[in-house]
């Protein structure tokens, strides 16, 4: 993989405290077509709870299905459904698509939602496979999880440490009563995607998308520390990635990495006084990630981040790199749609509204002063009146709040 780290500012003022946008940068290399690739070992986990009855359950089972008949024999699948209580309908197996849709056809809607015990079942049966496998649970539910553990934050902590063994999580939200909250939390503490399938019809599309996604897999417990230079502070870390601190600095965790995509992580540094023209060291950070595959092998890269001091007149001279403005931008307006939903489930609807206006209008000026990054500014801030707009016209919907916490989600992940 290639890593590199770009500042907004190259050139910084001597003798100035400055706050400085970064951006790590990671591409993903696609590698080479070939019919090899790592075993896939996945556990569907279908919500079976009476409100999935009808159109939802017959598309679940119909895209699991069809995600059987496009395994390998090299492959594996689980299958574990959940209503109040769980049940292994076909434990881990070289895949047969006979058999799993035998599985499947048996699949009735019942009572309650064990989210948590669907879930644990599923990572029973992956906890035991090879490390060489891509190991993913994906999960679908369209309801709350209302029965065994229901505490979002402890759902997403049990996703995290199965990420650290190698298993990730993939949520597929169906319709407009469940938890996005829990489901974005728990994909991005898993390492894996948060879909939303907002009609039946959706889902289709996103199993092929994950599964084309699991057979591009190139590494797995991606993450980069950030350790700024003495006197460097690390203000914040921008993207919506689980986040710990280390010694000497933070830990972004970026979950599994795709042949062919390029991830963003954008942080802010402040940085002190510089007192002499020239070079200077201001933070250094540390990949981290294991390859799968013929080879399982872990790989650290260390990438300094160097900027240069100079007089104000160069300084102000300088053009700022346009590409981490864009960043810059589009994470903004992600993190105005998270605090627009804030203050709406605070019951303060008129706040969430006038934010949303307020950033569009900061967005609009920047455009007009910002040519390098204009037309990302002017598009986020059109969609940030659309969201405003849907806002005067009433209560937020529940279709409205996926809506805006997806979009966000998936800024926010930097792909």
């Amino acid at each position: 993989m290639k890593a590199a780290v770009r500042p907004e500012h190259h050139l910084l003022a001597v003798e100035h405290e400055h706050d400085v946008n970064c951006m790590f940068e990671l591409a993903v290399p696609a590698g080479e077509e070939t019919s090899e690739r790592p075993p896939l070992h996945v556990a569907l986990v279908i919500d079976r709870s009476g409100s999935m009855g009808g159109e939802k359950l017959e598309h679940a089972c119909r895209c699991a299905a069809w995600l059987g008949e496009r395994l390998r024999p090299t492959d594996e699948v689980a299958l574990v459904t959940f209503d109040d209580g769980v049940r292994l309908m076909l434990p881990r197996t070289p895949v047969d698509a006979t058999r799993l849709a035998a599985a499947l056809a048996s699949v009735r809607p019942g009572g309650s939602t064990n989210l948590s015990g669907g879930w644990l079942k599923g990572l029973e049966q992956l906890r035991s496979s090879p490390e060489g496998a891509t190991r993913r649970i994906v999960l679908l539910t369209d309801g709350m999880a209302n029965v065994g553990i229901t505490d979002g934050g402890t759902l997403a902590e049990l996703a995290r440490r199965a990420q650290a063994d190698g298993v990730g999580t993939t949520t597929i939200g169906f319709g407009a009563d469940f938890d996005e909250d829990l489901l974005t939390a728990m994909a991005d503490a898993g390492g894996g995607n948060a879909h939303w399938a907002e009609t039946p019809d959706m889902a289709p599309g996103i199993f092929a998308r994950e599964f084309d996604g699991l057979t591009r897999l190139s590494a797995q417990n991606v993450s980069v520390e950030i350790r700024p230079s003495a006197s460097v502070e690390v203000l914040g870390v921008l993207n919506e990635y689980p986040q710990v601190a280390v010694p000497g600095g933070v830990q972004v965790q970026l979950g599994d990495a795709y042949g062919g995509e390029t991830r963003n992580v954008v942080f802010q540094l402040h940085i002190p006084h510089l007192a002499a023209l020239g070079p200077v060291a201001v933070a250094e950070l540390i990949l981290r990630y294991v390859t799968i595959g013929d080879e399982v092998a872990s790989h650290e890269e260390v990438i300094p981040l160097v900027v240069n001091a100079v007089s104000a007149a160069d300084a102000a001279a300088a053009v700022p790199d346009a590409e981490v403005r864009r960043q810059v931008i589009v994470l903004a307006s992600a993190r105005a749609r998270d605090e627009a939903i804030r203050m709406t489930d605070a019951g303060d609807a008129a706040a969430a509204h006038r934010l949303l206006r307020r950033t569009a209008s900061d967005l609009r000026t920047t455009a007009a002063f910002d040519p390098a990054a204009a037309q990302t500014a002017s598009d986020q801030a059109a969609l940030l009146d659309d969201e405003a707009v849907e806002l005067e016209r009433g209560p937020m919907t529940a279709h409205q709040r996926k809506r805006l916490r997806y979009e966000s989600t998936r800024r926010r992940r930097g792909r």
